[in-house]
């Protein structure tokens, strides 16, 4: 399968109180399988929702999201739940751990339902030893530091080896010694894994440093250009 992603002449529309507003417009883009891009642009400009659309959490009013020669927007039920699963990890800013769960039970949730060929806790051991935490596999989100819940969140990301990684501001919760840390392990894992990463940020810093800035504003591209990443 080719895992690069197509975006054509997508548009997304939500409504309330009878008024129609459009969040992404005639927006068309194709990301390459293994790259690493930037989404930037103002609060409202339509970046968090184009993540959404592009990880199949939301489906857009017009047009077609393609994953390959795969039309995902078609996709319905269990046959986008499956898909989703196979090519798709998330990481959000406000982690989303379950309390009652350990890191490693955290790591293991995408998991529970599944029946996958490997050992599930030795997957999600490995994942949490190469995130840094190989001593806090049995702690509760309550014992860990922000920094240390987020590579939680990213270790759980990746347990079935997505092909894209899609991160809605994942360091915006963070200080920026943590926030550095994050950004270098998301980084590291697109190099040595190869997966796709494609991450909201309103940090400019931090986008310059993607192998690709797509600038947003009102629902459509503005700029679409390289960063520094290689």
């Amino acid at each position: 399968m080719n895992h690069s992603i197509s975006c054509m002449a997508v548009e997304k529309q939500f409504t309330g109180d009878g008024i129609k507003t459009n969040a992404i417009h005639n927006l068309s883009l194709t990301l390459d399988k293994g790259e690493f891009a930037a989404v930037v642009g103002p609060s409202g400009s339509g970046k968090s929702t184009l993540l959404s659309l592009l990880g199949t959490l939301d489906k857009p009013t017009r047009g077609d999201i393609l994953y390959g020669d795969q039309n995902v927007s078609n996709m319905k039920g269990n046959e986008l739940a499956d898909f989703r699963f196979e090519n798709i990890g998330f990481i959000f800013q406000q982690f989303h751990l379950l309390p009652t769960l350990t890191a490693m039970e955290n790591v293991m949730v995408p998991l529970f339902s599944r029946r996958v060929t490997y050992n599930k806790k030795e997957r999600a051991a490995d994942l949490l030893e190469q995130v840094g935490l190989k001593d806090k596999m049995n702690s509760l989100p309550s014992q860990l530091s922000g920094g240390q819940q987020q590579r939680v969140a990213i270790a759980r990301a990746l347990i079935h080896e997505p092909h894209w990684l899609l991160a809605d501001e994942p360091t915006g919760n963070l200080d920026s010694e943590t926030g550095e840390v994050i950004f270098q392990l998301i980084s590291r894992l697109n190099k040595e894994k190869g997966c796709g990463v494609v991450f909201v940020t309103h940090d400019p810093l931090l986008a310059s440093r993607a192998g690709r800035i797509i600038h947003m504003k009102d629902g459509e591209i503005i700029s679409d250009r390289a960063g520094e990443h290689p």
